[in-house]
């Protein structure tokens, strides 16, 4: 059974919560390391030592199964980022990263992100709404600043951090950290990604004069910034 810690199941039979865990951990194990095409009922019922009858008894269709892996992984990214908003700027953040144990949760999230389905566009809505609520923790904590448009920083910030697990094995190739690793707590190169991510989240990039510039451009629309013009004769010459 992998690391991945259990979430409290409905079901009050505890063979049964157990069988459904780790068939849910085994699918999660799975995807990361197969990905969508070459995870099958099958497949998971070996890695989780069950049938793949259990497996449909279970979540009733390999869309449950996805279903069912994906609300533990936001949930348990819910969690993690919760209490370290909560823990407000005291909070040492290597420890924390340390006993972070998402196993191979990041490598599922990498693996399926690229699949364009109803499904992950429901899991990416809902990292986008725990996003937006766990950011006003750490404003309420006094971590972050606060924003005219909490919902627009919440989606862009998702994107971004999303974005770069797709694109893991550039940033391994590029700088010699693999964000999918389990182990990444403990890497001594997560601090080649993590180092300039603080820095541009801590520091900013723009000049304060500059990004306030451009964000008021933006703010007007691009109607407010053409050029006036005046109706013109045949010849082109403009009208009195």
């Amino acid at each position: 059974m992998s690391s991945i810690p259990l979430l409290a199941d409905d079901n009050p039979i505890a063979d049964d919560r157990t069988t459904r865990a780790r068939i849910r951990d085994a699918a999660i194990n799975c995807f990361a390391e197969k990905g969508i095409a070459d995870t099958t009922v099958r497949k998971v019922a070996e890695s989780a030592g069950v049938s793949p009858g259990s497996v449909i008894h279970h979540f009733d269709s390999m869309d449950g199964l996805r279903a069912g892996c994906d609300e533990y992984v936001a949930a348990t990214i819910r969690g993690y980022k919760r209490d370290a908003m909560t823990s407000g700027p005291s909070i040492d953040v290597l420890a924390a990263l340390r006993g972070t144990s998402m196993g191979p949760m990041i490598g599922y999230l990498a693996a399926v992100l690229a699949d364009d389905s109803p499904a992950v566009a429901k899991l990416v809505d809902d990292l986008v709404d725990d996003a937006e609520g766990y950011i006003q923790e750490g404003v309420n904590a006094g971590m972050l600043r606060g924003s005219a448009d909490p919902r627009g920083r919440a989606i862009v910030l998702t994107m971004w951090s999303l974005g770069a697990l797709v694109l893991h094995q550039h940033i391994e190739r590029l700088l010699g950290v693999d964000l999918t690793d389990p182990k990444l707590g403990t890497n001594p190169n997560l601090a080649n990604y993590a180092i300039p991510v603080y820095e541009i989240y801590g520091e900013g990039l723009m000049t304060e004069a500059f990004a306030a510039n451009l964000q008021q451009v933006f703010r007007q629309g691009p109607e407010a910034n053409e050029p006036a013009t005046g109706s013109q004769d045949p010849e082109g010459k403009g009208t009195p």
